[in-house]
């Protein structure tokens, strides 16, 4: 059956929205291909809007892993917003692709990437809207495979209702493993239906299928353990893990956005994975091991990126970017070859034990001087040496001295508040902290004119990481000791009017928590939140705590359990957790032991530069860590000028 554009009744509501030009597409190296051509084809979605969802990079690579292979056809679609949706539903118009307005529910496959959890109920608008089953139990083969990925999808239990599968780690070799999956499938005639296609899928051992395993549950309503209920399914599931990032230099075509998005910059990531061995950070666990691409892998993608986009900012991702073996010559030699073009070069938030001037320099030498960024993450000694955040106030004085010494005027610091064992007075540190950066700042400079930001984030414990244990800090404790932070900083005469204060109360963050560390049973609250109107949950003028306190309290007596249960309540060492049988890799025990460790106080190194710990990653994987140096320069040694292609 041909698949019509849905545009020409699109087209006739965009004047009626913000926007529109969000949902046009024809955007600089997107793709049409022919569909009759393709066997294979793919709906990619981020669960946010356009301007959120068009730079994720993991859409954006697989988007273009996808449509370079012959016959397989991919496209993008996002969430629309709510003045869109209610002119959609009213017009009968469905859930589009942004390349060729096709309807979502045409495809082979929906694959959706989380990296956050607060998307879930923007899923369910997009199925809805799709004219997809939100329950996975009630579709059929006219329905696409609807697939989960990115960080969030390391538990996908919340969701295991409205999903088809879930592929945990990289995904660049899973999609193309599933695609020959469904193709092969495809072509002998559909045996056995949908049933069959997800049998095969679950079989790999590498896809996540949940409607082949059971959860048992014991009286006092933990998990007793989950079963497979199929022969053949495997009992734990394996993440993917791409191990040459030099044999993937993708995307080499990034997207160009028609409208404003958030990064307006062409991205190469440098390296993946972190073992710097923060407790609190899901990404730095769940990505181990550290694989760095090399420095003539990221010069060609620079290269080939700024042609293809005309972008004038290069970012140089990784979760510790500045930790890349090679990043002095990374940032030297970029800087040398784009400074007639004036290309800028970007990190991340730089860690303070990795930051030096020389590599500020470069780093800022063709781009602006914006303002520098730390993330401590705790305020007191104490409290870095449970979440092992290897920092002293020491190295961060100095940092920063050095930073204004040299001509910035403004930091930026990140903490989060809730962390496991804080009080009250590891928070007010902060303030002291911050009080110190503005001092040294002045002493330095001579001028008063120095600007800190300081920037605090709610803690959610994540799974796959040792504080998988922990209890959440509550919503009226956040806040109150929040206001405490705030008022120590706004009633200091002396330094309080250069100090800005930024923070979420933690009402967000005890959600994301419930979603988190959630089960099966917290999708009837989604489905609660999403029936009451619940979208953008990520987004502070459209999150609403008094609509999911709400849906909590419809759905979660059904099961003797409430909010509490999910957020504040410590773990036990011997309870299963709904996420056991998806295999990150770490070691359940390894990882408890780090959670002892914590509540002791003790740090552990980097395992790239000491003997290792046994997280359990590199030999259960059967893979290595692999830096560098690589000894090679990055190439072409002349400096480059026209980098627009002109």
């Amino acid at each position: 059956m041909p698949v019509e554009s849905v545009f020409p009744r699109l087209e006739a509501l965009l004047p009626h929205v913000q926007k529109p030009i969000q949902y046009v597409g024809g955007e600089l190296n997107s793709t049409v291909k022919d569909w009759d051509a393709a066997d294979v084809r793919w709906a990619l979605m981020y669960p946010d809007a356009y301007e959120v969802g068009l730079p994720n990079q993991g859409v954006m690579i697989l988007y273009e892993v996808l449509n370079e292979r012959e016959g397989v056809l991919a496209e993008r679609t996002y969430s629309v917003w709510p003045d869109l949706e209610a002119l959609m539903r009213e017009h009968k118009v469905p859930q589009f692709t942004v390349d060729s307005h096709r309807p979502v529910r045409a495809f082979d496959v929906f694959g959706l990437s989380f990296s956050t959890e607060l998307g879930y109920t923007n899923m369910l608008a997009a199925l809805d809207l799709a004219g997809i089953p939100l329950d996975a139990a009630d579709r059929t083969e006219d329905d696409p495979v609807v697939l989960a990925g990115g960080h969030a999808a390391f538990n996908p239990e919340p969701i295991a209702d409205f999903i088809d599968a879930a592929v945990i780690g990289d995904g660049e070799q899973a999609v193309l493993t599933i695609t020959d999956l469904i193709r092969a499938w495809k072509a002998e005639g559909r045996p056995g239906g949908r049933d069959e296609l997800l049998l095969r899928l679950a079989r790999t051992g590498g896809v996540y299928v949940p409607r082949f395993y059971d959860v048992e549950y014991l009286p006092d309503g933990r998990i007793s353990r989950v079963v497979p209920n199929r022969s053949g399914v495997p009992w734990r599931v394996s993440k993917h893990t791409v191990m040459d990032l030099d044999e993937w230099p993708y995307p080499k075509q990034p997207l160009v956005p028609l409208a404003e998005t958030v990064h307006e910059r062409m991205s190469v990531e440098i390296f993946r994975g972190c073992t710097r061995g923060c407790r609190f950070c899901q990404a730095g666990m769940i990505t181990r091991p550290v694989r760095e691409r090399s420095i003539t892998g990221i010069g060609e993608m620079v290269d080939r990126g700024l042609k293809a986009t005309g972008f004038e900012e290069v970012g140089l991702l990784s979760l510790s970017s500045a930790d890349h073996t090679e990043i002095a010559d990374v940032a030297k030699g970029l800087a040398d070859r784009y400074e007639a073009d004036k290309i800028g070069l970007s990190l991340p938030s730089t860690r303070v034990d990795a930051f030096n001037i020389d590599l500020a320099n470069e780093l800022t030498r063709n781009g602006r001087r914006s303002g520098l960024t730390f993330a401590p993450e705790g305020g007191s000694e104490r409290i870095r040496k449970v979440i092992n955040k290897m920092v002293s106030e020491e190295d961060l004085i100095r940092t920063v001295a050095t930073a204004y010494g040299n001509g910035w005027r403004q930091v930026k610091l990140y903490f989060m508040c809730g962390l496991p064992t804080e009080t009250d007075e590891d928070v007010l540190q902060i303030a002291d902290m911050a009080r110190k950066v503005i001092a040294k700042g002045r002493e330095v400079t001579g001028q008063n004119d120095i600007r800190c930001t300081v920037s605090i984030g709610g803690f959610v414990p994540k799974p796959h990481t040792p504080f998988q244990w922990a209890p959440q800090l509550g919503v009226e404790e956040t806040d109150a000791r929040l206001e405490k932070l705030r008022d120590a900083i706004r009633g200091d005469r002396k330094y309080g009017r250069n100090i800005g204060f930024r923070y979420h109360d933690g009402k967000p963050g005890i959600i994301e928590g419930l979603l988190s560390r959630g089960d099966r049973r917290v999708g009837a609250v989604i489905r609660a939140v999403y029936a009451d109107g619940g979208r953008f949950d990520g987004w502070r003028e459209h999150f609403s705590y008094e609509r999911w306190l709400r849906a909590c309290d419809a759905a979660l007596p059904a099961f003797d359990l409430d909010l509490a249960w999910y957020t504040t309540r410590e773990r036990t060492a011997e309870e299963v957790l709904p996420w056991d049988h998806l295999d990150s890799g770490l070691d359940k025990d390894w990882l408890w032991e780090d959670w002892q460790d914590a509540l002791d106080e003790t740090e552990v190194d980097d395992c790239r530069w000491t003997p290792c710990f046994d997280c359990g990653v590199c030999p259960q994987l059967d893979l290595d860590i692999q830096i560098g140096p690589t000894g090679k320069k990055l190439l072409p040694l002349t400096v480059v000028n026209g980098a627009g292609g002109n």
